[in-house]
């Protein structure tokens, strides 16, 4: 069984000496530490090489939750691969730990919270939509097309002009005439040209 260490600072002038100090002092045998990146990044060159490092029986040490994953289900689902792979999980700050039945009850207390976090963003997304569509606004990506060249389009093709030459026209692509011709509310019937 061996201590494992992993830190992490966001930029590459932040000094990860408390962290690594910490988890000498808690005995950590090696410590894997990323520089100058984000928690938000999926990937991180020493947290992968950290986690293939571990073994069954290993205890993987963090100063603090916050430096291995990006919001709490990130954490929760590193955690849980540990624990399937038989490796212990410690976090220094919160002294939160799998080991026992009271580091089980907790990482499920810190499911059930990450949970709540999911529901509430998608509570929240779910009502700003709403409310923009209220607003006559739409989800997505920008129109190519306003309403006037989605008009000159309809009028080009109604004139038997094909759909690849008013894209040329319109500046935009194939894909976007045809879209906005099949949006049209009068219902001209397209013609691939």
């Amino acid at each position: 069984m061996a201590i494992i260490g992993y830190a992490r600072v966001s930029t590459t002038d932040q000094n990860p000496q408390l962290q690594l100090d910490a988890l000498r002092d808690a005995g950590a045998a090696r410590v894997f530490t990323d520089h100058g990146v984000s928690g938000s990044t999926s990937s991180r060159a020493q947290l992968d090489a950290c986690l293939d490092h571990l073994r069954e029986g290993d205890v993987l040490t963090v100063w603090k939750l916050d430096r291995l994953g990006r919001n709490t289900q990130h954490v929760l689902a590193v955690v849980e691969e540990l624990t399937a792979r038989g490796v212990g999980f410690r976090s220094l700050t919160e002294g939160l730990h799998t080991d026992g039945p009271m580091g089980k009850a907790m990482l499920t207390i810190m499911a059930a919270f990450a949970q709540l976090e999911r529901d509430t963003m998608i509570e929240r997304t779910r009502a700003g939509l709403a409310a923009a569509a209220a607003n006559g606004r739409r989800g997505g990506r920008p129109r190519k097309v306003d309403d006037a060249d989605a008009a000159k389009a309809r009028s080009l093709r109604e004139k038997g002009i094909a759909v690849t030459d008013i894209a040329k026209m319109l500046g935009v692509s194939r894909a976007t005439v045809y879209r906005y011709l099949a949006d049209d509310a009068h219902d001209i019937p397209v013609h691939l040209g």
